[in-house]
């Protein structure tokens, strides 16, 4: 895992970045906390590190001269991809700098061991400069400009409609839910949601004795990139003959589910020197493709009742 660290430094925020979607005012810390407390509850031992912390200069910067603690997580790109036997998926959430700075090192390795980058940036609205582009957009020129397979997941405008009700055309493209509340928790440790700076226990039934978990159900529950890590772990959102909807492997999908549309369409792309793009949908093959989960509302509505069974499936 590469963290994105950008936002601890004052980056520039668009108007419509609103402070209640991302405050303006301070800095940020990258997840390493996070990433322990998974690491912790799961019994693993996934690696993490940090990337570079300012920008790019350019598209085409190698960031040489950046601090050794900065560049561990681009040496962690390229040594999991060296150490590889086979062709690797890389999502890119926050900021695409640590990708784009080992495609600028490396570009033979990883046109040889990347399946495909999935970026997840940009926004549907092709005048609307979206919070990960903002973080380094000279790393995202690089990727839409360089030879690699990208899919990519526009976000929604926060301008435009509410996570929730999505209306635009170009809404299938988006790849976030939104829970009115948080009770699709129930029966994870609380810390997963707890947004704590320390490790903490994960002994639920504490944290419901303090009344954490009552407060926690209470928050609004958004996830993004579903369809995301869904298409890369080779996952489906079915609806079942009863009814129900769940998330659930390939393989294990039934002759009588339905199976809702989560696609990678192919598409060409636009970007330009500030990192804002436009796609158009094609029916010839091409390095980039766009997500689709058909209709967002009926889509959305699907992962709101899957997702707390699919929660509820992770064994600690």
């Amino acid at each position: 895992m590469i963290l994105d660290v950008t936002q601890r430094f004052r980056q520039p925020v668009a108007e419509s970045e609103t402070p209640e979607f991302r405050d303006p005012t301070g800095p940020r810390d990258p997840g390493f906390i996070p990433v322990i407390q998974l690491n912790c509850i799961f019994g693993r031992n996934v690696p993490c590190a940090a990337g570079p912390f300012s920008s790019m200069t350019s598209p085409q910067d190698k960031m040489l001269s950046a601090p050794a603690f900065q560049q561990l997580g681009v040496q962690l790109i390229l040594d999991t991809l060296q150490r590889s036997d086979q062709k690797i998926d890389v999502l890119s959430f926050g900021s695409a700098r640590p990708i784009a700075v080992a495609f600028n090192r490396a570009p033979d390795l990883l046109r040889q061991k990347v399946r495909c980058v999935h970026l997840c940036a940009g926004a549907s609205s092709p005048d609307f400069l979206e919070w990960n582009v903002q973080l380094d957009p000279h790393a995202m020129v690089c990727l839409l400009r360089c030879d690699l397979p990208v899919p990519s997941t526009p976000a929604q405008p926060r301008t435009g409609p509410s996570p929730s009700v999505v209306t635009t055309a170009t809404g299938s493209s988006r790849t976030s839910v939104s829970a009115r509340n948080a009770s699709a928790t129930a029966g994870l440790p609380a810390f997963a949601f707890s947004r704590s700076t320390r490790m903490i226990s994960c002994d639920t039934s504490m944290w419901t004795a303090l009344g954490v978990m009552n407060e926690i159900a209470k928050r609004p529950h958004n996830v993004w990139e579903t369809a995301v890590w869904m298409q890369v772990a080779d996952l489906r959102l079915v609806r079942r003959a009863d009814g129900a909807c769940r998330i659930i492997p390939a393989n294990e999908v039934k002759p009588a589910d339905t199976v809702l549309p989560n696609e990678l369409r192919p598409c060409t792309v636009k970007v330009s020197d500030k990192g804002l793009f436009g796609f158009e949908l094609t029916e010839k093959p091409t390095k980039f493709r766009i997500y689709d989960r058909g209709d967002p509302v009926e889509n959305e509505r699907a992962l709101r009742q899957a997702l707390p069974v699919f929660y509820q499936s992770f064994v600690p």
